[in-house]
């Protein structure tokens, strides 16, 4: 080699341990977003509905990055080891194609949150929840993952059941104010998916009927996935960027 010896056996065993920590972060960001992709908490079908699952095709993103930085920190390694100039460039050039990937994937998981709003949510379930004549499944499967997480969160409506009576929706359209002043799943129900008391539900007794909105069960875990790729995302970036810096130094020091 060109360069000192020392300084470069030095720098060969920091290249090493940096592509060690990549091979870890890639398995580690692989793992994180076949999570997110795999357990949406329910509510994938609404955000697919409102054009915001923006978080799920940066998931995607990553599980494949997450792969490559894995396969290309062992092809690094390897190239560190021997030395070669080969293997090294073709590393070079394939991390910075990955790199670009994953700042894309990042940026998208950042920005997707500011997108869901109360309001977007809210103007899904008014157009689509129970509509008389679904366009699509898309219209069925709305109503279904609503259903569902009312059901599960014990609440109802985006803001609370104020919104059904508050604004014109398709379900207004089919259901009589007297007798379904906000879905059945707003209700209490009991062990069999009943309500506790149907009458005291639509009459909005307390105990009766869930008096709190599902904008917070909706958003909450959406945004701590998407945090959580854009992040752990951009971490990576600073790391795989000082490993790559090194690797051009040191590509540049290899004697032909």
């Amino acid at each position: 080699m060109a360069k000192s010896d020392d300084c470069m056996h030095i720098l060969q065993g920091l290249l090493v341990f940096g592509n060690v920590v990549i091979g870890m972060c890639g398995i580690a960001l692989t793992a994180e977003c076949i999570y997110v992709v795999s357990n949406p908490h329910g509510a994938y079908p609404l955000l697919k509905a409102t054009e915001s699952n923006g978080i799920y095709a940066a998931a995607w993103i990553g599980i494949f990055v997450g792969l490559a930085l894995f396969a290309l920190s062992i092809l690094g390694i390897i190239g560190v080891i021997k030395a070669s100039r080969t293997l090294l460039l073709v590393y070079i050039i394939l991390m910075l194609i990955t790199f670009a990937f994953e700042m894309a994937s990042s940026i998208t998981a950042a920005t997707n949150q500011d997108s869901l709003t109360p309001n977007v949510f809210l103007k899904q379930m008014l157009e689509r929840y129970q509509k008389s004549e679904p366009n699509n499944n898309s219209d069925n499967e709305v109503t279904k993952t609503w259903d569902e997480l009312m059901r599960q969160n014990h609440c109802c409506g985006v803001n609370g059941p104020s919104d059904w009576q508050n604004y014109t929706s398709a379900f207004r359209s089919t259901h009589s104010d007297a007798d379904y002043p906000w879905p059945r799943a707003c209700c209490v129900l009991d062990a069999k998916g009943l309500p506790v008391n149907l009458n005291g539900c639509k009459l909005g007794v307390s105990g009766y009927y869930n008096s709190n909105g599902c904008y917070d069960a909706m958003s909450g875990p959406v945004n701590a996935h998407a945090w959580g790729v854009a992040w752990f995302g951009f971490a990576i970036l600073c790391w795989t960027f000082c490993v790559l810096l090194g690797t051009m130094f040191y590509w540049s020091g290899i004697e032909y």
